[in-house]
C-alpha cells in the first residue's frame, strides 16, 4: 500500500485571499444596510478632492428606483476583479511603466557597479562601509521602492563582512534593514506613497518635506544601532547570535566579486540619468502638482535615456522593459483584485455604511488614538497583503475619507499605509523580500527577531508619531 499523503497547512496565495475577501464583502451587502454621505469638492492641502460631508449619511433602499438591486450576487462578484482593473486603469499603467524602466536599469548592471565602486574606495575605512550602503539602501528603498532587487547584495557583500569581522546578522541588517526601512520611510516611492496618493485623490505631495525628516530620523536610527551592534560583534565575536553557524558559512561563502573592475562611462551615465530623473520627479510633485500621467511620462524618458546611455539597442530597451512589464504583473494583478474588492463594495453601496461606522467608533478620539487606529487596520490587512500597492488599493478608498469624516489630513492614512506595511513586513513569515533575505543568510526568524525586537518597538513609536504629526499638519 502506498503511503497516504499527509495535508500541510499552507498560507492560501494572496490572490485566492482578496477573491474570498470579495465574496465575503459581497455577502455584506446582503446583511449590512446600504447608504451615502454627501459629497462636495474641497481644496484642501492635499489639493482639489471629493470630501464626505460629516453628518450627512442616510440609508438607501437595497433596491432603487429603478429596479436595480444593491444586493452583490455570483455575477458581479466574478466580474469585480475585471471591473476593479478598469478603475485603476491609470495606476496600473504607471505600474507596468515603473517596472519596465528599473527593469532596463538592472540590465546595465549600473547599481551594482556603483556598490562595488564605493566598497572599493573606502578599503581602511571599513566600519564606514556600514552607514554608506545602509543609506544607500535606504535611498533606494525610499526612492523607487527598492525590494526584490536586494537578493544579489547579500552574496556581494556577506564576504565582504566576513573579512572585516562582522557576521552574517550584520549582512542581513545592512541591506534589508535599511532598504526596508527606507521604504516605510518613503519620499517619492512610486509603488507606496504615490500609488497611494493617486488612489486617495492627493496631489503634489504635500508632505514631502515631513516625509524627509522622517526619512532621515528612521535611518539615522537604525544605522547607529547596527553600526554599534557591529563594533560590539567585532570585539566580541561569540557575542553574535550567529556565532556557530557563522563559523560554517565562512567556508562556503566565497567572494566573486571583480574589485578591480571599474565603472564604465556608460554606467556612470545611467546613474546620472537616474539621479536627474528623481530630482526632476521632486521638482515636478513640489511646484507642479504631478499625478500620475506626467509621473509616468517622467519615467517613461528616463527608462529610455539609461537604455541608450546604458548601450542598449532598441530590441534589447524593448525587451527589458517587457521584461519588466512580466515582473511587475503580479503586483498589478493584486492592485486590480483589490480594486475588485471596493468595486463591490460601492456597487452596494456600504463604504459609506462602513465609513460611518468606523467614524462614530473614532469620533471625538484624539489625533494620537485615530493614528494608533489607522496604523494598527494597515499592519493587520498587511499580513493579508503584503503588497504596499495592493495594499493601497485595498485601504486607500476607505481610509483617506475616514481621515476626512475625523477632520484631519488624509496624508496621516497614507502615513500609516507606509510603516503599517513595511515594519509589518520586517518582522513577518509572509513577506517575501525578508524570507529571502533571511534564507540567503542562512538565519532563522528566532534569530532575526531576537536581535531586532527592541529596536522594531523605537520604530513603531516613532511611526506612531509620525502619524499623529501628519494627520495634524
Amino acid at each position: 500500500m502506498g503511503e497516504k499523503k499527509k495535508s500541510k497547512l499552507h498560507m492560501p496565495h494572496v490572490l485566492t485571499l482578496i477573491f474570498l475577501l470579495i465574496v465575503a464583502v459581497a455577502i455584506l451587502t446582503w446583511i449590512l444596510p446600504s447608504g451615502e454621505f454627501e459629497r462636495t469638492l474641497m481644496d484642501t492641502s492635499a489639493g482639489e478632492r471629493s470630501v464626505a460631508v460629516a453628518g450627512t449619511y442616510h440609508s438607501v433602499d437595497k433596491v432603487l428606483k429603478d429596479g436595480t438591486s444593491l444586493r452583490q450576487g455570483i455575477g458581479q462578484v466574478l466580474m469585480a476583479p475585471g471591473k476593479g482593473i478598469q478603475q485603476m486603469i491609470e495606476v496600473l499603467a504607471f505600474v507596468f511603466i515603473i517596472g519596465g524602466v528599473f527593469q532596463i536599469m538592472a540590465k546595465t548592471n549600473a547599481l551594482n557597479m556603483g556598490i562595488q565602486k564605493i566598497v572599493k574606495k573606502l578599503g581602511a575605512k571599513e566600519i564606514l562601509i556600514i552607514p554608506i550602503l545602509m543609506l544607500l539602501f535606504g535611498l533606494g528603498g525610499s526612492t523607487f521602492g527598492m525590494s526584490d532587487e536586494l537578493v544579489p547584495f547579500y552574496l556581494l557583500i556577506m564576504p565582504i563582512m566576513f573579512t572585516m569581522g562582522y557576521d552574517s546578522m550584520t549582512t542581513f541588517m545592512t541591506v534589508c534593514l535599511a532598504a526596508t526601512v527606507g521604504y516605510a520611510a518613503s519620499t517619492v516611492n512610486p509603488f507606496c506613497v504615490l500609488i497611494a496618493q493617486g488612489i486617495a485623490g492627493i496631489q503634489g505631495n504635500p508632505q514631502l518635506v515631513f516625509r524627509m525628516i522622517q526619512w532621515v530620523i528612521m535611518m539615522g536610527v537604525i544605522i547607529t544601532f547596527v553600526t554599534w551592534r557591529a563594533l560590539k560583534i567585532k570585539k566580541s565575536p561569540e557575542k553574535s547570535i550567529t556565532y556557530q553557524e557563522d563559523i560554517y558559512k565562512k567556508k562556503e561563502v566565497t567572494s566573486e566579486v571583480d574589485f578591480n573592475q571599474d565603472m564604465t562611462i556608460r554606467q556612470k551615465s545611467v546613474l546620472a540619468v537616474f539621479v536627474i530623473g528623481m530630482v526632476v520627479v521632486v521638482v515636478g510633485l513640489v511646484k507642479f502638482g504631478w499625478y500620475m500621467n506626467e509621473l509616468s511620462m517622467c519615467f517613461m524618458g528616463m527608462g529610455l535615456l539609461m537604455g541608450i546611455f546604458g548601450g542598449l539597442n532598441e530590441k534589447e530597451i524593448s525587451d527589458e522593459f517587457i521584461t519588466g512589464v512580466k515582473d511587475i504583473s503580479f503586483a498589478a494583478m493584486v492592485i486590480g483584485f483589490c480594486s475588485g474588492i471596493m468595486v463591490i463594495a460601492q456597487d452596494g453601496m456600504i463604504i459609506d455604511t462602513i465609513l460611518n461606522t468606523l467614524s462614530d467608533l473614532v469620533a471625538g478620539s484624539s489625533n494620537t488614538v485615530f493614528a494608533v487606529v489607522l496604523y494598527a487596520v494597515e499592519s493587520l490587512l498587511t499580513l493579508l497583503v503584503p503588497s504596499s500597492s495592493g495594499l493601497a488599493a485595498l485601504s486607500m478608498p476607505i481610509m483617506a475619507p475616514l481621515c476626512d469624516l475625523h477632520g484631519v489630513n488624509p496624508e496621516a492614512a497614507v502615513t500609516a499605509l507606509q510603516y503599517g506595511n513595511q515594519l509589518t513586513n520586517l518582522m513577518s513569515p509572509v513577506a517575501g523580500t525578508t524570507v529571502a533575505g533571511l534564507a540567503i543568510c542562512k538565519i532563522s526568524f528566532a534569530q532575526w527577531w531576537k536581535t531586532i525586537w527592541k529596536v522594531f518597538l523605537i520604530l513603531t513609536v516613532l511611526a506612531i508619531i509620525f502619524c499623529t504629526v501628519s494627520a495634524a499638519i
